[in-house]
Order: structure tokens, then sequence, then C-alpha cells
């Protein structure tokens, strides 16, 4: 089913729009997933970066109380962190916090994703393009180009985490469990 998926982001001359269009099918699908393990497999397992950014853009947008228009970004992925709550309806009974970890989790996801389709790999960095027009870029040694919006700073980051800390703990009534820091840390 993946190689499936990710054949078919490639087979048209925009895998961006492809993409966005098999997330919109997928998406319920992935909402009615009750067990965080079977959702982490599924996203895992996926080939294909540029879906699976746009998939968890769809997540995040789903649970955010006043969805975004910015685009898939840096910018986005820190507002993804102040502004959604992950709370899925049928999330398997958890604690409060295990949701709140899934969350970084999936966040930490879409990052490394996004860094992957922009910015990792040589063959990777253009996977918005065609694959014919992709070769052409990689043959011109032509670099990607960031938006305005992945240009964040250090206080950027910082202040969206405080943020996010305040958030959670309020929500939770307690201090962040362990788990949940280190991922916060790896995500900044």
């Amino acid at each position: 089913l993946q190689r499936m998926l990710s054949i078919a982001v490639e087979v048209d001359k925009s895998p961006n729009c492809n993409s966005c269009k098999i997330a919109d099918v997928i998406f319920p699908f992935i909402l009615n997933i009750p067990v965080r393990s079977q959702r982490e497999v599924f996203l895992n397992t996926m080939e294909s970066h540029l879906l699976r950014c746009k998939l968890l853009e769809l997540l995040f947008q789903h649970g955010c109380d006043v969805p975004t228009t910015l685009p898939l970004s840096l910018a986005k992925i820190l507002y993804f962190l102040s502004h959604s709550s992950m709370l899925l309806q049928y999330q398997d009974e958890t604690a409060e916090w295990q949701r709140w970890d899934e969350m970084l989790y999936y966040l930490s996801l879409l990052l490394m994703s996004y860094q992957n389709v922009i910015l990792a790999f040589p063959l990777a960095e253009h996977l918005r393009s065609s694959l014919n027009e992709r070769m052409d870029l990689i043959i011109q040694k032509v670099k990607p180009k960031l938006q305005d919006s992945d240009d964040i700073s250090h206080l950027d980051v910082q202040l969206n985490i405080e943020d996010f800390i305040s958030r959670v703990q309020h929500v939770l009534g307690q201090p962040f469990p362990q788990q949940v820091m280190e991922k916060l840390y790896m995500l900044r």
C-alpha cells in the first residue's frame, strides 16, 4: 500500500497537487484508527515524505481551534505547536499526558518529513517538482527555494515552546512528565 501511494504521488506533473488529493482521501481513515501504535505504524512506513507532510498537516489543522492559512513551513509547524491539541475522536483511552506526547511525536515526524522534502537529500530536495523537472534541477544543481515563513529565529522557537509548556501544564494541572519533555527537547 505504501509503495502504491508513493507511486500515486509521483505519476502526475505535480506531486504536490497529487499528495494533497491523496491526503484528503486518506485523512478520514486516519482519524478512525483507534490505537496510537497503528497510527504510528501507518505514518512511519509511509514512503512518500511529501504525502506524510500533507497528512500530518491535515491532522494538525484538524486539531486547531483556529486553522492557519500559512503554507507548510517552519512557521506553520510552530503554529501547530502553539495552537493544536491532538485529541482524536477515536483515540484509545490513555492518560491525558500521553495524548500530548503523541502530538509531539507527530510534530517531530512532520518536521523531519518537511526537512526531507525541502532540504535533506540531494535526490529528495525537489519533491514538489515532477520527476522530469526534478532531474533537470538536480543536474543544474539548483537549490530548493525556502519560503519566507521558513525564516524563524531561536526566539520564535523558545517563545512557542514556553507557550506550549504553560498551555499543557494548565490542562494537565501538573508538571510535564519526563517523556513529554524529552520529545519537546528533541523537537527544539
